[in-house]
């Protein structure tokens, strides 16, 4: 049987007081007298059958049952946010949401995104960047870029692109006083790593070179566009991916000492929810990169 909901304006109630810890504060919040948050609250204490604040002189306490129920109360409220903002921009074909991660977004789409902007000057593009998957059903995105093997469910995958691994530097680093010819000689030189990456130990197994020389000491950044930068600035030498460094390479900004390659055992793929109706904005921006990434643009 299902349980029935308690008031709507007790639960609004109920999570501004929690926030605030204040009835004053939370009255004030949602444009009411503190009297009626106060009738509110012990309404819905009444309806559950169960004491949500503790009230000790001034100041105000969450019992424990009302800890436990309040993360469900928050997440049910953004819920309800996400899905009426997605109601009211659901005939938005003028806004298109891509989310992708930092240094995607900064080293090959930023780049390539004007020409997009030339070809459908009607569509307002937005960028969003983060490390952590899209969740189409609550985030407010239209398509993602993704690293992986292109296997989500659920999910339509097309795929953009694959990356090679390899070294590569400042032209400075070359003509300074430690060689750079060799593979071996990357132990006589600062290597640049990104964190949470395994690329150099890979790079350096499939060189025939021993994996302890990813070891030595070095520097470690969060994001790769950093990586790439203090390679760019002669602080040493990085692992780079193809889609991260062939423009700067393109450009003089970086050179490739080795003609050693590693191919990379997975790719960047356009992930948008299946089965639904496809806009008109999603489709433009699939055709552009689907074109830019075969153009190898």
């Amino acid at each position: 049987m299902t349980a029935r909901l308690p008031s709507l304006n007790g639960l609004r109630a109920f999570e501004a007081a929690a926030r605030h810890l204040s009835f004053t504060l939370a009255a004030s919040e949602l444009n009411v007298t503190q009297t009626a948050i106060s009738h509110q609250i012990r309404r819905l204490e009444e309806e559950l059958g169960i004491r949500l604040f503790i009230r000790q002189n001034r100041a105000l306490a969450l019992t424990p049952e009302a800890r436990d129920y309040l993360p469900g109360v928050r997440a049910a409220f953004n819920d309800l946010r996400l899905a009426t903002d997605r109601l009211l921009r659901k005939d938005d074909d003028k806004v298109l949401t891509v989310s992708t991660i930092a240094s995607l977004a900064a080293k090959w789409l930023l780049p390539r995104l004007t020409d997009f902007q030339e070809s459908h000057p009607g569509i307002d593009v937005r960028i969003t960047t983060s490390t952590s998957l899209v969740d189409f059903q609550r985030d407010n995105v239209d398509v993602a870029i993704r690293y992986g093997r292109g296997q989500w469910p659920g999910l339509r995958a097309d795929w953009l692109m694959a990356d090679e691994l390899f070294p590569v530097c400042s032209p400075s680093l070359l003509r300074g006083d430690k060689p750079l010819r060799r593979p071996e000689d990357l132990k006589d030189h600062v290597l640049l790593h990104t964190n949470v990456s395994d690329d150099w130990r890979l790079w350096l197994t499939a060189a025939g070179l021993s994996a302890g020389i990813s070891r030595q000491p070095g520097i470690t950044f969060d994001m790769t566009l950093m990586t790439v930068q203090a390679a760019i600035d002669g602080m040493g030498v990085a692992m780079g991916r193809t889609s991260y460094v062939q423009d700067d390479i393109a450009k003089g900004r970086l050179v490739v000492p080795f003609k050693i390659a590693l191919p990379a055992d997975a790719g960047f793929y356009l992930v948008s929810p299946d089965g639904r109706r496809e806009a008109p904005k999603l489709a433009a921006f699939r055709q552009w990169i689907l074109a830019a990434t075969q153009n190898k643009a």
